[in-house]
């Protein structure tokens, strides 16, 4: 995370990974180590003593504010004198690829769905929401995969809308990490979930401005809370050149994989190859589009070199 010196001109309180954990106070750990280590992602470490000390203290502030929620719902039903549908609460995560989205939305995804009353927990991810690489190609975006322009962003935006206006098994698109694209036919039913967590690089994108002033929604508009997770530029980098290395050891030995032609090749070539991709797609992405909007989270989590969390950044209210 940039070493912003916290000041009282700043939207944002910071808090020390010692400071953040003794905001858990009596939340009880449900996850065993076992669990976490079966949630982590590829390369992104954690032990139990990081969820205890970093994710249960945020358990328990979105417990809080799914409660407030609730209590405000009901106060405007009653002033509008009618009940509307179940209005979940959407967590949206944001950040880099490799920096550990998916091992957050998931360790949360557990926490919460172990609360007192189990509410129903729902994880979905952007990237089935991308264009198929045939469409891709054929515009000649495959290079700009990941990009806000490579989402389809009228069925994204459906879909969160029904999901926000309570209708019952709402689709999302499949995406497959083996073949790299968009499973044909193949749907994540949704059904009115208590809690989503909407997980991808560009959520918390916004575009122009119409100059009409007519409503434009974006995705972060029916998010109730927001996450970014933060790291350097140089340490990204490695992290995703250490899973491209990994990962052609083990995902691209399958011959349907999308990568399957860099398993066999040597590693300083695989190596130059990660480093192209990142310098040529991911780092451009990074800085045009994903950094740019880490000023519009809820809260942002700052991570060291080795993975754990090093600093905790909550808005201020």
């Amino acid at each position: 995370m940039d070493q912003v010196s916290p000041s009282s001109l700043s939207p944002y309180r910071y808090f020390s990974v010692e400071e953040w954990s003794k905001l858990r106070a009596d939340t009880p750990m449900t996850l065993s180590a076992e669990e976490v280590h079966a949630l982590k992602s590829m390369n992104d470490p954690i032990s139990i003593s990081e969820a205890e000390a970093i994710y249960l203290p945020l358990s328990r502030l979105l417990s809080f504010h799914v409660e407030a929620k609730d209590k405000l719902y009901a106060v405007r039903s009653k002033f509008l004198g009618a009940k509307e549908g179940k209005m979940p609460f959407i967590i949206g995560i944001a950040g880099s690829v490799a920096v550990g989205k998916s091992t957050t939305a998931r360790i949360l995804t557990e926490l919460m769905a172990r609360w007192p009353g189990h509410p129903r927990v729902s994880l979905v991810t952007t990237d089935g929401f991308l264009y198929p690489n045939a469409v891709l190609a054929k515009e000649g975006m495959m290079e700009r995969k990941g990009f806000p322009e490579s989402y389809d962003v009228a069925t994204l935006l459906r879909f969160l809308s029904d999901i926000k206006a309570g209708k019952r098994k709402v689709r999302a698109p499949v995406y497959s990490h083996l073949t790299y694209d968009i499973v044909p036919g193949e749907t994540l039913i949704v059904d009115q979930p208590d809690i989503l967590i909407f997980e991808g690089l560009n959520v918390l994108q916004t575009r122009d401005l119409p100059r009409d002033g007519k409503e434009v929604p974006f995705v972060s508009d029916f998010f109730n809370f927001s996450i970014y997770i933060d790291a350097e530029d140089d340490v990204i980098r490695r992290w995703y050149i250490d899973r491209f290395m990994s990962l052609k050891g083990t995902r691209f030995t399958d011959p349907r994989s999308y990568f399957h032609r860099y398993a066999n090749i040597e590693d300083d070539e695989a190596r130059r190859v990660a480093e192209g991709l990142w310098e040529r797609i991911n780092l451009v992405n990074l800085d045009e589009n994903i950094r740019p909007t880490r000023p519009r989270a809820d809260l942002i989590i700052g991570k060291a070199g080795d993975h754990s969390v090093n600093e905790v950044a909550l808005r201020k209210l």
